[in-house]
């Protein structure tokens, strides 16, 4: 799949969110958001599935999935939320270990991808014959399938991140500013107001050691000021962004750098314009829905990049049991448990068979803010980062890094770039991954320019 093609894939796909019933089948299944719908299965599962995943990795998270969202699986489910760098070597050390054992892996797009090109997943042509009618858009089921051929995954969820504010700060938006159509010019000009007139640091970034702040950096700060996401990582344009982000940080609470989400300190009225990833804001939402509003991210002097999630649901290769891993693809593609996957998460589904109607109250702000800014025409759609393999978290702590160095140290941009330039290129080189949307090159593995 070329790179143009992958990005436009993106933009069908998260557009799913915007008209919320993208792809829905003509028999909608009656009542799934009802949490006691029965759920059939062909079988009882043999034993336990041992289930690893990168997704609900939070303390609260991963307890919603094992109190609520796995509750209605009729076999045991140890499931094991961690990083990726611990989902690769755990697969492989589990398959020389327990080849015997079950295991089912949860996973962004990029890391399935990255599994499937090392060998690690089994196709999943038989999982597929058993989940008709779910009405997956062929979006998704083209990422789920590299090279066009075999599926490996089936579609899990899809996410993004978008901000929030306190309805509070409203009234110091800049003459003119509209929050859907808002420039990160416009929102320093919010956050210089709001400083001025309440001496409030009141922008918030989840840029604490859990938080995902480097997303921030790869997917909407980098595409809006450079279209790009790594290509031109030292450009002039680079050197103008972080310039811009400097002089924003001034308004920045500087809680900032101990956050891992932005419900907490939006709840507490320390921040009142944040920036997170919507399962992350979901509890400000749920505690005091009234009091805020979603909305897309700003635009930049390129366009508005934004970050599409999609994760999915792959077996890994060479375990002698399968077929409860394929039974819990089954329960956790149901629409049923799709809808309680977004009540409890703020996760959306990727099932077809699902209407605005199943979206909780509470989340329509944030499902609203995503559909505009996939939707948006100035749009430009960003993938995460695709083939790094373990050395996915080496490449997200060198955007910390570079972060730290010229806004919170106040060093040269043009070294700094120039040097962690180098280090993203050795990392990009040893794992041999091309570039991915928006970025677009013949050559692999992807060169800096």
């Amino acid at each position: 799949m070329n790179r143009g093609h992958a990005a436009t894939i993106r933009i069908i796909a998260l557009a799913c969110l915007a008209s919320v019933s993208c792809g829905a089948s003509s028999a909608r299944p009656a009542a799934i958001s009802d949490a006691s719908a029965l759920f059939a299965f062909s079988r009882a599962p043999e034993s336990g599935v041992t289930f690893l995943s990168t997704q609900m990795n939070p303390v609260e998270e991963a307890g919603r999935m094992r109190s609520s969202i796995l509750k209605d699986f009729p076999g045991a489910v140890d499931f094991k939320p961690n990083d990726n760098s611990y989902i690769f070597s755990q697969v492989e050390s589990m398959r020389r270990a327990n080849p015997g054992d079950c295991v089912l892996i949860g996973a962004l797009h990029g890391d399935l991808v990255t599994l499937q090109r090392k060998g690690l997943l089994r196709p999943l042509d038989d999982a597929y014959a058993a989940l008709a009618g779910r009405g997956f858009p062929e979006s998704l089921l083209a990422l789920a399938s590299p090279g066009g051929e075999r599926a490996y995954y089936v579609p899990w969820m899809q996410a993004s991140f978008v901000m929030v504010a306190n309805k509070k700060a409203l009234e110091y938006l800049p003459d003119g500013a509209v929050l859907d159509s808002l420039s990160y010019d416009q929102l320093l000009q919010w956050g210089s107001s709001i400083f001025a007139r309440t001496g409030r640091r009141a922008i918030g970034f989840p840029a604490g050691k859990n938080g995902l702040m480097h997303r921030f950096f790869q997917g909407y700060l980098y595409p809006s000021f450079t279209a790009s996401t790594l290509l031109r990582f030292k450009s002039r344009d680079a050197e103008l962004m972080w310039s811009y982000f400097g002089r924003l940080w001034q308004f920045v609470h500087p809680g900032s750098l101990v956050y891992s989400d932005m419900s907490e300190p939006l709840i507490a009225g320390d921040v009142w314009i944040a920036w997170d990833h919507t399962a992350r804001l979901t509890h400000a939402f749920e505690e005091r829905a009234d009091d805020y509003v979603a909305f897309p991210a700003p635009v930049g002097p390129e366009g508005r990049g934004y970050m599409a999630v999609v994760s999915g649901l792959a077996i890994p290769e060479g375990f002698a049991r399968e077929g409860d891993a394929v039974l819990l693809i089954d329960y956790l593609t149901q629409p049923a448990i799709q809808a309680r996957t977004l009540s409890e998460t703020g996760f959306f589904p990727v099932v077809g068979s699902w209407t605005e109607a199943d979206i909780p109250g509470r989340l329509r702000s944030l499902a609203s803010a995503v559909g505009k800014q996939t939707g948006s025409p100035d749009s430009i759609p960003t993938l995460m980062p695709i083939g790094l393999g373990e050395r996915g978290s080496d490449y997200n702590a060198a955007f910390m890094m570079t972060f730290s160095e010229i806004v919170l140290q106040g060093k040269s941009a043009r070294s700094v770039l120039i040097e962690n330039a180098a280090t993203l290129q050795d990392i990009v080189n040893e794992a041999g991954a091309p570039c991915w949307a928006p970025d677009v090159s013949d050559g692999r593995p992807c060169a800096l320019e």
